[in-house]
């Protein structure tokens, strides 16, 4: 069977449709594991919401999706620019949408996977963007592997039989075969990439060939800024958009 693995939606309808869009015309997907932040910073956090959960899928909660349904208050933990997007969509959310969004554990256990937004060890908050990070992080979770997203970057970080953590390359042109060894692996960002390419990243899994692949997809990158700018969202989060950061 074939998963895919999304992260880091963050309310971008034009993104999320794109990439829903480009799995249909690669496979046949049993479910969609989606790993947190699902809203903030975009401007459709509810029709993101209602497109996925048309759709066979699990989800974990990220920080924005906590901080936007009123789980944590966004005004201690996020900067400026984060927490003013995170206001707005708390506004723009339907009671049904926030009631979506309280629902969503923090961890899910899924066959050999972990599945957390952050990190194992702090599920909404730790980025796992070193090999000393993700070291610490083998520690705290049971599974072979944990899928997490929070950095935006694709990023693969695999348990030695020594011990020893090291890094994997994760791109398009290379299949990432899933073996023995204990692995943190991170799909990209779905509707803010942060590696310099301002496509939509995902990952589809298929588990006979224990095997995950990297995909990127352009979308409408104008529509999705021209939206944020009738709602006077923060112009540089507009701007990150189109290049990627």
């Amino acid at each position: 069977m074939k998963y895919a693995l999304l992260t880091d939606i963050h309310s971008n309808l034009e993104a999320l449709t794109a990439v829903l869009e480009d799995i249909e015309r690669r496979a046949v997907i049993e479910e969609l594991w989606v790993l947190g932040d699902i809203v903030g910073y975009g401007p459709d956090p509810g029709e993101c919401i209602r497109l996925l959960r048309s759709r066979k899928h699990i989800a974990v909660a990220g920080n924005h999706d906590a901080s936007c349904c009123g789980r944590i208050n966004a005004m201690y933990v996020m900067n400026p620019e984060a927490a003013t997007a995170c206001r707005w969509t708390s506004k723009a959310l339907s009671p049904e949408d926030i009631e979506y969004l309280n629902g969503l554990p923090d961890v899910i256990e899924r066959d050999d996977f972990t599945l957390v937004h952050g990190s194992p060890r702090d599920p909404l908050w730790e980025y796992v963007t070193s090999r000393s990070i993700a070291q610490i992080n083998f520690d705290y979770f049971r599974t072979k592997y944990c899928l997490a997203g929070h950095s935006h970057v694709p990023m693969v970080f695999k348990l030695e039989e020594d011990g020893r953590c090291i890094s994997l390359p994760f791109s398009e042109s290379v299949g990432l075969v899933l073996g023995k060894d204990m692995m943190i692996i991170n799909p990209g960002g779905v509707g803010q990439p942060r590696d310099g390419d301002p496509r939509a990243s995902y990952a589809i899994y298929d588990s006979e060939a224990k095997v995950m692949r990297l995909h990127r997809v352009a979308y409408d990158i104008k529509l999705t800024q021209q939206k944020m700018i009738k709602q006077n969202l923060p112009l540089r989060l507009i701007s990150r958009l189109e290049k990627g950061l």
